[in-house]
């Protein structure tokens, strides 16, 4: 295939920053002109700062992923694809290939952030996936046709001052310990047409008021209720396809449902609710105590907070009030 909207006599290109390896495979497949930046993270969980891989930032992550899934990130490796940022004369402008979930948007306003951090001017472009004509479902990026992800490139959108300073402000408030400062982005008219979406899923994955479950926990006990499963691997299925706005990979939704296990039973052939499960589907008290994991997003613990349905904000958590 020849090369795709590009001039071969243009001596600047494109660099093109995507969602995962999935994609920059996908575009060097596709002869897409530009150098790829892989970016290689999953900000929605664990520790941030507002110094984006900075010496600080990376010792924080680092130690997240050991902690809480035992693997080893590759500093190096890491800082070798993030050199390509430290030298952009040779770019005509920044191409960022997100989707429409948490997963990627938490990714994209740390990304937005580290080019301001490092006072890199050029025209920053979005192709953000998410409804497709056509389609009852949304589709992540690789999942389009070619012809999809060619459309989708050809009219990406190019991102003004007042984007890029939602972005940096969400990832600032983000990186804080007052996600209640977020609210008034959900209602904020900008480019990023997903962004209300992602962050009233963010602010509900703080433990219920009520129940101490947040709505993915919550949502994964009642597919337990109402569907029968058989294994594990048969309930991450269904929690995969039906978690909405989140975005999260197998890995993450694997970790929540063995935090959730004091709540079912797993036999041969089935798994179960149990007493415990069934009391928290019908909010018979308030277990957060019981699965509390110290997760982190971002600069505050999952639960020092609880998420107010009526009030419609995070409040403080009895159990973390002093």
């Amino acid at each position: 295939m020849l090369s795709v909207l590009g001039d071969n006599f243009m001596s600047k290109q494109p660099l093109h920053i995507t969602n995962g390896s999935v994609l920059t495979n996908i575009l060097n497949d596709l002869n897409v002109e530009g150098d790829k930046l892989t970016w290689q993270e999953m900000l929605c969980e664990g520790p941030t700062i507002e110094a984006v891989y900075s010496n600080d930032f990376l010792n924080l992550r680092q130690s997240f992923f050991d902690t809480f899934y035992d693997i080893d990130l590759d500093g190096k490796k890491i800082k070798k694809e993030l050199k390509k940022l430290d030298s952009t004369d040779d770019y005509s402008e920044i191409v960022l290939w997100f989707e429409y979930d948490l997963f990627c948007h938490i990714n994209m306003v740390a990304v937005i952030s580290l080019i301001q951090q490092k006072k890199i001017d050029l025209p920053i472009y979005l192709v953000c996936s998410g409804r497709v004509e056509g389609s009852k479902s949304l589709k992540s990026l690789s999942e389009l046709s070619t012809g999809e992800l060619l459309k989708h490139y050809k009219k990406k959108v190019l991102l003004n001052e007042e984007d890029i300073n939602i972005a940096s402000s969400v990832w600032g408030i983000y990186c804080g310990i007052d996600h209640n400062l977020l609210k008034p982005f959900i209602v904020k008219p900008s480019s990023y047409k997903y962004l209300s979406n992602c962050l009233k899923a963010h602010l509900e994955r703080f433990p219920d008021s009520t129940d101490g479950l947040n709505i993915l926990e919550k949502n994964i006990l009642e597919i337990i209720n109402k569907e029968t499963i058989s294994t594990k691997h048969h309930l991450l299925g269904y929690a995969l396809n039906y978690q909405g706005f989140y975005g999260f990979g197998d890995m993450q939704l694997s970790r929540i449902i063995d935090d959730l296990s004091i709540f079912y039973t797993v036999d041969k052939n089935r798994i179960l609710l149990n007493r415990k499960g069934h009391e928290a589907l019908i909010g018979h008290h308030n277990f957060s105590i019981e699965i509390n994991n110290n997760m982190a997003f971002g600069g505050v613990n999952k639960y020092d907070f609880q998420f107010s349905k009526s009030k419609n904000q995070l409040i403080k958590s009895i159990l973390n009030a002093n």
